[in-house]
């Protein structure tokens, strides 16, 4: 029998919320193009533009986003253009394995990608995909939304989560040498699955493994999500931010954390930032601004899309890497086996840090290089990124021209 110990009507409310807005969201939507037709004279009018500006703000501030796409067509391979084809590879009730086929024959490393499971789609990583194509076969992991996984999966956690990277790992190690790369969050599942594989001696254990602003210890420079993570009881976690996926969902009755509270939090963090960045997305459709209106686009089409995830996943890692520190400590347990760091001597570690990170503070990361205290020190390698924060160090500018030479230069190494 169910027990509604949490708030149960917390999704319910947010289904009522967006149902209700929803003519407010078609009238909106019918004023922008009313007033942004070209064969509206309006249109060409300060109150024309002002209105249709204002009318397409509030239809994209109260839209539900879907999960976007990778949309990768093509990349280029020592010069050449070479056309991509996504593959599923492998599904797993949380997640599928997506390879992004190239129509070459040059041989080069297999790198897995780990996606975070934090709220934000794979998706969020295309540019980290993108900058990596052209020197790796590359795989990522896609999660799926929770809510959208039936009770009859069962649950997820963390030591699931470890069972799945060296799942995907052992798959494609049938075809050669596999390289992990975590972004953020997943560096210690990803960590601990190539703990236990060298632990057993597993001829998959991965070749190397990069670890890119992830929270290895936490208590190294704590930042304010590591700040509010450690400020409150499990309990108190599990009463404000777990609710039960509601009826329409292919998930009903699931406990998790949602994605729109997910969403809050992001947005909570940097409100002036994201306030800012929505006036200038008006001002730029005021006057016709449609480059810088597009890239507005783009980014908040993919930041705005979220996903639900397991409540035991988020409770557990909460309680093991933010607030009991486990693996750092050599305490963490998996099925019954003890994870030691220092049995990692066959895979070789990358630590890639921002400088201004804020959300895994700089020395997190670095802190997997003291804890392989076997592992010798020529297949060890870190680098810190001057003046970048914590999406700089797997995405834009300084990632492609500064970051990938070091991770490409490093699975050649260790091929």
């Amino acid at each position: 029998m169910i027990a509604f110990t949490e708030n149960v009507p917390l999704y319910q409310l947010h289904e009522l919320q967006h149902a209700t807005l929803s003519p407010m969201r078609w009238l909106a939507g019918a004023a922008q193009m009313l007033h942004g037709n070209p064969f509206n004279p309006l249109s060409y009018t300060s109150y024309g533009r002002n209105v249709a500006a204002a009318a397409e703000l509030l239809e994209r501030i109260t839209r539900r986003y879907a999960k976007p796409v990778f949309g990768i067509a093509q990349t280029t391979v020592e010069g050449k253009p070479v056309v991509i084809s996504e593959e599923v590879v492998e599904t797993m009730p949380f997640c599928r394995l997506l390879h992004f086929k190239k129509k070459t024959d040059k041989a080069q490393p297999q790198l897995l990608i780990v996606a975070p499971m934090s709220g934000h789609h794979a998706t969020l990583l295309r540019g980290t995909v993108e900058a990596l194509l052209p020197y790796a076969d590359v795989f990522i992991t896609d999660w799926l939304d929770a809510r959208d996984v039936s009770v009859h999966e069962g649950d997820f956690d963390l030591h699931t989560y470890i069972n799945y990277v060296m799942q995907f790992t052992r798959t494609l190690s049938k075809k050669g040498g596999v390289h992990l790369l975590a972004v953020c969050q997943p560096s210690v599942p990803v960590f601990a699955a190539a703990a236990i594989m060298n632990q057993k001696k597993d001829k998959a254990a991965p070749k190397s493994m990069t670890l890119i602003g992830g929270p290895i210890d936490t208590r190294k420079a704590p930042t304010k999500v590591n700040l509010y993570a450690k400020k409150h009881a499990i309990a108190w976690f599990e009463k404000h931010c777990i609710t039960r996926v509601p009826y329409q969902y292919g998930g009903f009755m699931r406990r998790v954390y949602p994605g729109f509270l997910q969403l809050s939090s992001f947005i909570t963090m940097n409100l002036e930032k994201h306030v800012d960045a929505h006036a200038k997305f008006f001002n730029h459709l005021v006057v016709g601004d449609g480059e810088n209106a597009q890239t507005h686009k783009k980014f908040y089409d993919e930041y705005l899309s979220v996903s639900d995830i397991t409540a035991e996943f988020y409770l557990q890692t909460l309680e093991v890497v933010f607030q009991k520190h486990l693996l750092p400590d050599g305490k963490l347990v998996h099925e019954g086996v003890k994870v030691d760091p220092g049995s990692i001597t066959k895979t070789a570690l990358l630590c890639l840090e921002g400088e201004l990170d804020d959300i895994s503070g700089l020395g997190q990361t670095k802190a997997a290089m003291d804890i392989t205290t076997n592992l010798p020190a020529n297949m060890k390698r870190y680098h810190m990124e001057p003046k970048v924060g914590h999406y700089g160090i797997f995405n834009g500018r300084k990632f492609r021209e500064n970051v990938v030479p070091i991770i490409s230069k490093f699975l050649k190494e260790h091929a």
